[in-house]
């Protein structure tokens, strides 16, 4: 369960410490398979990362998985670079003051996990068959 936060928003860094401490509890060999990740917190994607992807509120994009996915990687195919795992802030918040059912670790915990089904090459609806199956 996450600490009380006073009366005040959690910061991005806070965010930060609670999805690196969800990263942490994670089953190790799932950690090491999700290998060299970068995780950032900000609070709203960019304008262009919305149009992108068609979306007019930004608090409508919790989180973002931007790389190539591990399943699409080839050793000989020029290095992508790192993937990164996006947590936006303001639309975590949002979520989690408008649920009331969950605890803001668990939900921040919940956005990463799905963030991490993307790098493995899974699309959404195969992420919440699973998040059902498991229910």
């Amino acid at each position: 369960m996450s600490k009380p936060y006073a009366g005040t928003s959690p910061s991005l860094d806070d965010l930060a410490a609670l999805a690196e401490a969800a990263f942490a509890a994670l089953p190790e060999d799932f950690r090491r398979l999700t290998g060299d990740v970068v995780f950032r917190v900000d609070d709203f994607a960019s304008d262009e990362v919305l149009d992108e992807l068609g979306i007019e509120d930004p608090f409508e994009l919790t989180g973002l998985y931007s790389g190539v996915h591990i399943g699409h990687r080839s050793v000989l195919d020029p290095s992508p670079g790192p993937s990164r795992i996006f947590l936006y802030r303001r639309a975590i918040l949002d979520e989690w003051a408008a649920r009331g059912d969950i605890s803001l670790a668990d939900l921040v915990g919940h956005v990463l996990v799905h963030e991490i089904g993307h790098h493995f090459g899974l699309s959404d609806d195969d992420i919440h068959a699973i998040e059902d199956a498991a229910e």
